[in-house]
């Protein structure tokens, strides 16, 4: 095989019903010197056999195995270690992305000086009803530097699918610490530590499950919050080591980020609380009350520590009152402001 210029990371786990649209993706790609990197996390279903399917067909497919379940950040790292491409990317079993998606971000990643990530064009693809849409998010005419771009991802401003300098994604492998959301981390750590973030218009298509519509219960929502405080553990190292100009500013506007994320895991929490077990809920509770003593309230802006619904009550009892109090207030308020 000749120089690789990408390669492709997919995490797979019973991912049959989506996998052919997926692969068939990667073999349809117009820039050849790619290396599509299969990782098995123990799938029950016929995930193997289709790979091998691929693979006997063209060698750029190769397949490998994690030896027990995992997740999709350990099963990704896995992948890492067998990368040979000068760029690596990612791209799950269930989204697929457009012939010359690869190609585009590599021409535009070797255009410039310092274009260490490339960010492709991302389109949500609803199979409920079958529509495609970009993805709403700032849009740039220029690149702009890893800095900002790790800002910007603090709230999604900017998504996070590209293809990144493989030394970048080296040094920063998938977060493990929790089995969802914590990779989001690894993301961010990858703008801040790229001395540029470019744009290109190749499509990757993201899968919204139709059964993501019915906003179904699960525990593992509450691990936002986790990820959350991890990501603050970030920050304060990389502002350690001298990586983040405006430190200050940046704290503040973070801190205000992850306060609105708690709130919205104690009204989550609210919500579904009945169909917890009554251990389940005693741990969540415990989990919500630690955290809320976690905030510097003094970085919080004025809306709020002041808006009934949002202020920083630090007395859990008193605090999750006025969560159903306003949980009871809001559908009324609402009417009357639309």
């Amino acid at each position: 095989m000749s120089e690789i210029k990408v390669s492709v990371l997919v995490a797979i786990y019973n991912a049959e019903q989506y996998l052919r649209q997926c692969l068939d993706s990667l073999r349809n790609q117009t820039l050849d010197e790619c290396q599509f990197l299969c990782i098995d996390d123990c799938s029950t279903d016929s995930s193997v056999s289709i790979v091998k399917e691929y693979a006997a067909q063209d060698s750029r497919f190769q397949l490998l195995h994690t030896p027990v379940n995992s997740g999709q950040s350990v099963a990704r790292n896995l992948g890492l270690s067998f990368s040979r491409g000068e760029y690596i990317t990612m791209l799950d079993a269930d989204d697929w992305l457009s012939p010359d998606a690869i190609s585009q971000a590599y021409t535009v990643a070797t255009k410039g000086e310092g274009f260490d990530c490339v960010m492709f064009r991302l389109m949500m693809y609803n199979e409920w009803n079958h529509t495609k849409t970009p993805f709403s998010s700032r849009q740039f005419d220029t690149p702009i530097c890893g800095q900002e771009a790790f800002r910007l991802s603090l709230d999604w401003q900017v998504h996070g699918y590209y293809i990144l300098r493989r030394a970048i994604h080296l040094q920063f492998p998938y977060d493990t610490t929790l089995r969802v959301y914590s990779d989001d981390n690894t993301t961010r750590l990858h703008f801040l530590h790229s001395r540029s973030v470019a744009f290109s218009d190749g499509e990757y298509y993201y899968r919204q499950h139709a059964e993501s519509v019915t906003h179904k219960y699960s525990v593992n929502r509450f691990l936002f919050m986790d990820a959350f405080s991890l990501l603050k553990e970030n920050i304060l190292h990389e502002i350690a080591a001298g990586n983040i100009g405006n430190p200050e500013s940046l704290l503040t506007h973070f801190e205000n980020l992850r306060w609105f994320n708690y709130l919205d895991m104690v009204r989550y929490y609210l919500e579904h609380q009945q169909k917890m077990s009554a251990t389940e809920r005693a741990d969540i509770s415990r989990r919500l009350q630690d955290k809320l003593h976690s905030f510097e309230t003094s970085r919080l802006e004025s809306r709020f520590k002041f808006r009934p619904g949002y202020i920083p009550i630090q007395n859990w009892t008193l605090f999750l009152l006025q969560q159903r109090l306003f949980r009871m207030v809001y559908p009324f308020y609402r009417k009357i402001k639309n």
